[in-house]
């Protein structure tokens, strides 16, 4: 890939562009996210243009809990953008527009598999393209074996992993596709030279099929990238995070050949490794990423960086490196995002009397902090059990808990009120409802619906929908706080639809990465400056929010963090 060329990369979810937009980001190469289909995103078609040589433009289409047909066009309508002058010229985004553009287009889709994954490829391949799909994520412990993804050693479709999910999980990638011609490229080939692995994912384009490929580790996935990327752009990728990873180490090493100087923006700010050396939020070696997935399927370990033997941090997407220095610019006073232009007649005083179904549950509130920066709001919509022992270790360091009652945010009438955030930490969480105010803290886990409509419920079962109506309201929850804040608020987003939900909600349109706090966190900053991390719902060990709080706020709860 040339300096010239450009990345279009494409996630169905929040979280997912977000871990893009930082896997790719580099000494050379600029990243933004597009939040497409928001209030307030008008002009998107402009703003594809790319700013700087070499920018990569990163598309999140909000399509994995959308109707299928939706999701097809959301892809169709990506790839027509991408043109200049944003005209829809090209039709469906065959490869004749894009090779003519020198766009190389990437596709992130969930490394279980989630969403639309058989529509969004098939939108893809439209026209002819060829497609190489490879979704391992090796430092999840997520891989690809004989064309089925294994997560810890256990098969997807053995496992637990879509237990929130309306249907079943496909049995492989390729059932995943829904009849979409597939050849298998397995281990051997990937592993073998460049020329032998070139001329299978070409036998495959030629036979009109998506190349699936097996893959284990970063360098399987290096191996994947550079072997599709030898013809030029033409070859479009699909993958997950480990995909992106290995792009971005494959776009550092052609602009570092080629001497390209770095983007602007693009080397600062850097962020503190594990020891206080600093390590730039560039995409690792295969060998500094952590511990591949060996045969057994472990996952890798997302915790600290460790030092090299030099002392400085092996990499920037493990362990707590984002410096307290980061996303602390000042409001703009004309920007129009509610995350930092709050109403101003909106009271501080407290919360309104509470009710049974609006008023949000608190734990045993920490006293003041002494933190006199921006209050960080930990936002946690995810179903994933591991959130309880993270909000649990968070609530331990001093931040104070406020759990949702579902009653109140399945309601149609006002937004769920939580407190002043006078704390310098506040986590919210959804909580069993009823509820009575000052209980003893409890982490249960709440089971939360898919977002996608499915089939009339069980008596017992969830309301079809109702898993989109809780994070719809929680969202609101959210903005009528932060409006409600004399000041800018930084926010924690778990899981890619409540991250999502909640910036759609303060109108926030485009993102910037600054870095990752630990795979999958990212670090982002809106226009005027304010923080956002977004971390999949399924990431992160049981001290994630520790680590992701204590890089945005040092010292800012009760109890020094170590790890």
């Amino acid at each position: 890939m040339t300096p010239s060329r450009r990345l279009l990369a494409i996630a169905d979810d929040l979280s997912g562009a977000a871990e893009v937009a930082a896997a790719v980001r580099s000494r050379t190469t600029r990243s933004r996210v597009l939040l497409l289909g928001a209030p307030g995103a008008a002009g998107t078609a402009t703003t594809l243009r790319p700013r700087h040589v070499g920018e990569a433009t990163v598309l999140d289409l909000d399509s994995r809990y959308r109707p299928a047909a939706e999701a097809a066009e959301a892809v169709r309508e990506a790839l027509r953008m991408s043109w200049p002058d944003g005209d829809g010229r090209g039709g469906s985004g065959t490869p004749d527009t894009l090779d003519t553009l020198d766009t190389f287009v990437l596709k992130k889709i969930d490394s279980q598999l989630r969403g639309n994954v058989a529509a969004e490829i098939a939108a893809l391949a439209e026209g002819g393209a060829r497609v190489v799909l490879a979704p391992a994520l090796p430092i999840a412990g997520r891989v690809v074996r004989s064309g089925v993804v294994h997560i810890g050693g256990v098969p997807l479709h053995e496992g637990d992993a879509w237990r929130a999910e309306a249907v079943p999980p496909p049995t492989s990638v390729a059932q995943a596709l829904d009849g979409l011609p597939t050849a298998l490229i397995p281990l051997t080939t990937v592993r073998s030279s460049r020329p032998t692995l070139l001329t299978a994912l070409r036998a495959a384009a030629t036979a009109g099929r998506v190349a699936i490929c097996d893959a284990e580790t970063d360098a399987d996935l290096d191996a994947i990238v550079g072997a599709s990327l030898a013809d030029g752009p033409g070859m479009r990728l699909v993958g997950s995070g480990g995909l992106a990873l290995a792009v971005g180490r494959h776009l550092a090493t052609a602009f570092s050949a080629t001497g390209v100087p770095a983007a602007p923006g693009a080397t600062g700010p850097v962020a503190p490794g594990a020891t206080g050396s600093l390590a730039t939020a560039a995409p690792a070696a295969p060998a500094a990423t952590g511990p591949v997935a060996k045969d057994t399927g472990s996952p890798a370990a997302t915790g600290p960086a460790t030092p090299d033997a030099t002392g400085s941090a092996a990499t920037a997407v493990r362990g707590p490196t984002v410096s307290d220095a980061l996303g602390r610019g000042a409001p703009d006073a004309t920007g129009a995002s509610a995350l930092a232009t709050p109403a101003a007649a909106a009271s501080t005083d407290g919360p309104a009397a509470p009710s049974a179904s609006t008023a949000a549950e608190p734990d045993a509130a920490p006293p003041p902090s002494a933190n006199t920066g921006r209050p960080v709001l930990v936002v946690v919509g995810t179903a994933e059990p591991a959130a309880v022992e993270q909000v649990r270790r968070l609530v331990e360091d001093g931040a104070s808990h406020q759990r949702l009652p579902l009653a109140g945010l399945l309601a149609d009438g006002p937004p769920v009120r939580l407190p002043a955030l006078t704390a310098a930490v506040t986590v919210v969480s959804l909580g069993a409802s009823p509820g009575s105010p000052g209980r003893t803290p409890s982490y249960e886990a709440v089971p939360l619906p898919s977002p996608r409509p499915a089939a009339p419920p069980s008596a017992g079962e969830a309301e079809p929908g109702s898993g989109r109506r809780l994070v719809l309201g929680l969202a609101r929850a959210v903005r009528a706080a932060v409006a409600a804040h004399h000041g800018a608020v930084d926010l924690v987003l778990t899981g890619g639809e409540t991250a999502r939900r909640v910036l759609d909600a303060l109108a926030v349109t485009e993102l910037d990465p600054v870095g990752q706090v630990h795979h999958g966190a990212v670090h982002l900053r809106t226009p005027d400056g304010r923080s956002v991390v977004t971390r999949p719902g399924s990431f992160g060990d049981p001290d994630s929010l520790r680590h992701i709080v204590q890089a945005l706020r040092p010292h800012s709860t009760e109890r020094k963090v170590t790890s």
